[in-house]
């Protein structure tokens, strides 16, 4: 039937004005809680010691721990909350200081590191994930049965399973969002100015504190409430009723929960992380020299303020994160072929070079003439002090193969006078005066090739392996100004004794917790964006709502891990965001005809609920297609968890609104359920690392973009009875024995080794890449060599040759190059 128009609708984009209703848990809502919490436990926590090796980016993460327990400093691009509490756990567990995680597949039995506490941490925070929707569901006013359901959703998602089970960061990151999706939710129903009422919204400013100190996508879970809380104070402030002194009490509360808190947490956060990491590590190399004066463990001492003729001076780069003006005994890989000069990121003895006059001729020794000072303008040598070369430019393209750069090098030897190439003019920044002297730390230079006028330069520009990956130094014309931009970091001159009262010295300034903050989050910022290299299983945003590939973890022993979603619940929860935007849409366009569907509560809450539930995903979603770096499928699962909510949403508002809503709500929340549970249980194998077989892998390739690796699996479940536990840790006699039954096996002279060529059935194991981290089953034990043949029907297919003993068991490759000499080879048929 036809609604009649009214001549003054709602608004449709405003929520329903204070809460909607008052949480009240019943008994059956505290049975249905413990219910998912338990579930939950069981489906995080399930074999969570498996496999017993280190698998994807616990690489970073387990030896960031292990950095924090040595105190070296280090730099990652994620805040450091996380990341501490990881150390905290490897810490009480008395994780071995010598096991690093270095690579991927290192076993975690040959040294003591208490993995398995470590990886109950983001399990347990797995676990409450589902709690937390669970609640989240009920605040936002939905049936118990529909809470229920909506966190068993998020239970038996196989991709949030898991990301939670590793020493990962994304589980805290979603506990973080997840746990301030909750209290803001909880703090929409209580009454305004309550104790509740503050107390909620301090949870929630604690909660975007704990969420950004993890990761920065916690961002976006700050920009999500900001967006709301905006929108509470003006439809506030458009509120007649409400007092200007009203208002004032409500902008600042907010200002001091949502804003003030969370910023202190997170400094707080950043306070911790330099006082547990005092000695100045590789990654001190990154900051600036003042930050670096300024650690706990360092010393800050004094040295000679003004720059002379003699003096010996490293010299340090401005605009990039490189380091060091650097040379070393290495050539350029073509070009001139003359000695590298490069930037390096950390101090030594390669950085030092000798001040020297612009005249060309015999060395001087500076410490029998009178001392004079460098002034602004003045045309000067460096000469490496190690090498005996000199800084030198000329119009030779660089190996980054620019028109525009010409190749910086060093050139000469010990007791070559030089040539014109070497003179360089020095330039302070900013000033004119040619009296001014350059000085130590204070002053910031450019280095002006006397001979073609061009500036020495850098760029983040990596040279290839024959540079050692050090970033490229280059001299140009067109450079922007600040990557021409230097300073003097540490001066030295036999002259200028440090201790002498009449020399001017100079050191850094202290700095202070907000300065260390600012500037470590600015390195955290170019370097995160830097991130910019192909990786195999990188994605774009754009594929992440269809679940268009995953990611390979690990892969080994008949086993496989990989990061795909429960394909179900993925692309419901996708359906369900589309199917709000057209009914959005669809409901403006009747507002607009003067409708009064916004007046009906249950419109009302459906806009509010969801309309904040969609905002959120949208806020944890599209700021990744403004990236440019590296992104993964799992940068999607903070927006996943609020899409998945948005399912139950949709189901218990519309078929509520149906004739016989309550059956028909639960039909279609239990059968959906049901539904999902399989989808789980298909795709747990790749989940939790267990068995499977290649025909169940291959027929669970719903799209041919899901690259994990069935090759990978044997052709029955028989096949792991007969293979030992791959990572039984051996005792010393085990180890003895199982070499010596190995030399056992090895054929005699006398022994036959047949051969056969296998069709490959699949396409993926046609083309599937191996594990780049550590070869994959198919490498190990049959891929010695594949061919191609044209059948009668004119299809192409791929043969494997593969090599067995007497008793027709594989031989692996490695194996069958020891004992080839040993036993003859029966070759097959060539028409096979």
């Amino acid at each position: 039937m036809k609604t009649a128009p009214i001549a003054n609708p709602a608004s449709p984009f405003q929520p329903s004005k204070g809460p909607a209703h008052k949480v009240v848990y019943t008994y059956r809502d505290k049975i249905a809680f413990v219910f998912v919490t338990l579930i939950a436990l069981i489906v995080r926590l399930y074999k969570i010691n498996f496999p017993p090796s280190v698998v994807f980016d616990e690489v970073h993460f387990g030896g960031f721990a292990r950095k924090y327990i040595l105190g070296r400093y280090f730099l990652d691009v994620h805040p450091p909350l996380a990341k501490m509490l990881f150390a905290l756990i490897a810490k009480l567990g008395n994780l071995d200081e010598d096991f690093d995680f270095h690579e991927i597949g290192l076993s975690y039995l040959d040294k003591h590191v208490p993995y398995v506490a470590m990886r109950l941490y983001p399990g347990l925070l797995g676990v409450a994930v589902v709690s937390l929707a669970f609640l989240t569901l009920r605040n936002y006013n939905c049936s118990t049965l529909g809470a229920t359901v909506g966190a068993l959703l998020v239970c038996f998602e196989n991709g949030l399973i898991t990301q939670s089970r590793l020493i990962l960061l994304d589980s805290p990151l979603i506990f973080g969002t997840a746990f301030t999706a909750w209290a803001w939710s909880s703090f929409e129903t209580q009454n305004i100015f309550s104790f509740k009422w503050y107390l909620m919204l301090a949870v929630t400013g604690l909660g975007l504190g704990i969420t950004a100190s993890i990761k920065w996508v916690g961002l976006f879970t700050i920009a999500w409430i900001g967006v709301l809380t905006i929108y509470q104070l003006w439809r506030i402030l458009g509120d007649l009723s409400v007092t200007p002194r009203t208002f004032v009490r409500h902008f600042s509360a907010r200002v001091l929960f949502l804003i003030l808190l969370p910023l202190s947490f997170y400094i707080g956060m950043f306070a911790i992380h330099f006082a547990l990491l005092p000695i100045a590590a590789d990654g001190a190399g990154f900051m600036s020299s003042r930050f670096q004066a300024n650690m706990p463990g360092a010393r800050n001492n004094e040295i000679p303020l003004k720059v002379a003729l003699g003096s010996t001076i490293t010299i340090r780069h401005v605009g990039t994160q490189g380091g060091y003006l650097h040379s070393h005994d290495h050539q350029y890989v073509g070009g001139s072929e003359q000695h590298q000069v490069t930037l390096y990121p950390h101090k030594d003895e390669n950085n030092y070079w000798l001040v020297e006059n612009g005249t060309i001729g015999a060395d001087i020794d500076y410490a029998t003439v009178p001392i004079s000072y460098v002034t602004h303008g003045e045309v000067i040598r460096l000469k490496h002090v190690v090498t005996k070369r000199r800084l030198h430019s000329h119009d030779v393209r660089p190996s980054s193969d620019t028109d525009w750069l010409n190749e910086v090098s060093a050139y000469g030897y010990d007791g070559f006078e030089g040539d014109s190439n070497d003179l360089f003019r020095i330039e302070i920044v900013e000033n004119t005066d040619p009296n001014t002297v350059v000085t130590a730390i204070n002053s910031k230079i450019r280095l002006i090739h006397v001979g073609s006028g061009c500036q020495l330069f850098s760029r983040n520009y990596k040279l290839p392996d024959w540079g050692f990956g050090q970033q490229e130094v280059t001299c140009t014309n067109q450079g922007v100004f600040k990557n021409t931009v230097w300073y003097i970091e540490h001066n030295e001159h036999p002259l200028l004794d440090v201790y002498d009262e009449k020399v001017e010295l100079v050191k850094y300034a202290p700095m202070s917790l907000l300065e260390k903050v600012i500037e470590l989050n600015k390195v955290m910022w170019t370097t995160n964006a830097g991130l910019t290299a192909s990786h195999p299983y990188m994605s774009r945003p754009s594929s992440w709502p269809i679940l268009k590939r995953g990611i390979n973890f690990w892969g080994h022993h008949k086993r496989h891990i990989y990061l795909l979603g429960n394909p179900l619940i993925w692309w419901t929860s996708t359906a369900a965001v589309a199917i709000y935007v057209v009914v959005k849409l669809f409901s403006v366009l009747r507002w607009q005809r003067s409708y009064d569907d916004y007046l009906k509560p249950s419109v009302q809450d459906y806009d509010h609920y969801l309309g904040s539930t969609f905002t959120a995903w949208a806020l944890h979603y599209f700021p990744f297609f403004l990236m440019g770096r590296q992104l993964f499928l799992h940068h999607y699962l903070p927006a996943l968890y609020f899409a998945i909510l948005a399912i139950v949403l949709t189901i218990d508002i519309y078929a509520g609104a149906m004739p016989y809503n309550k059956f028909l709500r639960e039909t279609i929340f239990v059968t959906f359920l049901l539904f999902s549970l399989v989808a789980f249980y298909r795709y747990s194998r790749i989940t939790y690392g267990t068995e499977w077989t290649q025909s169940e892998c291959n027929n669970a390739k719903i799209l041919d973009t899901w690259d994990f690796n069935c090759a990978l699996y044997p052709n029955s479940y028989e096949e792991y009875a007969t293979v030992a536990d791959p990572f039984a840790k051996p005792t010393i006699t085990e180890a003895t024995e199982t070499e010596e039954t190995e030399e056992a096996k090895v054929p005699e002279e006398e022994g036959e080794v047949s051969t056969e060529f296998i069709q490959v059935e699949s396409e993926e194991e046609k083309k599937e890449p191996a594990n780049e981290e550590e070869p994959t089953e198919e490498d190990l034990d049959s891929s010695i060599q594949t061919v191609y043949r044209t059948e009668a029907d004119g299809q192409v297919k791929a043969y494997r040759k593969v090599y067995k003993d007497a008793k027709g068991n594989v031989i692996p490759p490695e194996k069958f190059a020891e004992i080839k000499n040993k036993v003859s080879v029966r070759e097959p048929d060539p028409n096979f």
